[in-house]
């Protein structure tokens, strides 16, 4: 029994090390083009919003793993077990551009308070980042909430993305876009996952809550954005 409980410990320690670790690797690599004063803060906004994602998961009653980083790609928690309905899939998929908008937000205030420029640029960042996020297509959040209320949003998440690809030359945009093509289409056809055929079937009540929700977030990281990138200062930081 105790060589069992070490065991256990020591596959915790394992998970948590990943995590650590691969958080130490993002600061590093951004550091070298950034400084390590934002590498570290933009670390940490994307831990807070896959924090997000990690409780709301725990708080459904779905297996997680703690996230894992990769830089210049990002963050994400790993489901050991699929959300079984949309408004699950939805629940967890806001939950993380919620607490992470809250997080650039306090970047936000604090840096009104100290005015701080390098805090100013963090909350940019994190407003941004989240703001990417709720593109209406899959895997990015957005089209996991956009599941909740018409799967036929998603038909408008392929031309945001090859938008995006071609203002940034960002390979990884165009990988996105492949992948979410075959998953738009099926849900244009209205062809549920095959474990659960009302997979997609929501109340109207719940479709209305998400849908405010999604909207009223997608409103708010648009106008932070527009607002705070003339005073984007052009420095490296540390």
């Amino acid at each position: 029994m105790k060589w069992f409980m070490w065991l256990l410990a020591g596959l915790k320690f394992s998970k948590l090390f990943i995590t650590v670790g691969t958080m130490a690797l993002s600061v590093i690599v951004y550091s070298f083009v950034f400084g390590w004063a934002y590498a570290l803060g933009f670390v940490l906004l994307l831990l807070v919003h896959e924090l997000g994602h990690y409780v709301a998961a725990r708080r459904s009653g779905l297996k997680v793993g703690l996230p894992t980083f990769i830089p210049f790609v990002g963050a994400w928690i790993q489901l050991k077990q699929q959300p079984m309905d949309a408004r699950t899939e939805a629940y967890v998929g806001i939950a993380g551009p919620l607490v992470g908008s809250v997080g650039a937000l306090a970047c936000y205030f604090l840096a009104r308070q100290f005015d701080s420029s390098l805090l100013l640029a963090l909350a940019y960042a994190g407003f941004f980042l989240n703001l990417v996020n709720l593109v209406p297509v899959l895997p990015f959040d957005g089209g996991r909430v956009s599941a909740a209320i018409s799967p036929k949003l998603w038909l408008l998440g392929v031309p945001v993305i090859v938008a995006l690809f071609i203002q940034s030359w960002n390979p990884l945009f165009l990988l996105i876009a492949m992948l979410a093509f075959p998953q738009m289409m099926a849900a244009w056809r209205g062809q549920a996952p095959a474990h659960n055929p009302d997979y997609y079937t929501v109340a109207t009540q719940v479709r209305w809550h998400y849908g405010l929700l999604y909207g009223a977030l997608l409103i708010f990281l648009a106008m932070m954005c527009h607002d705070l990138h003339a005073e984007l200062p052009r420095t490296r930081f540390g």
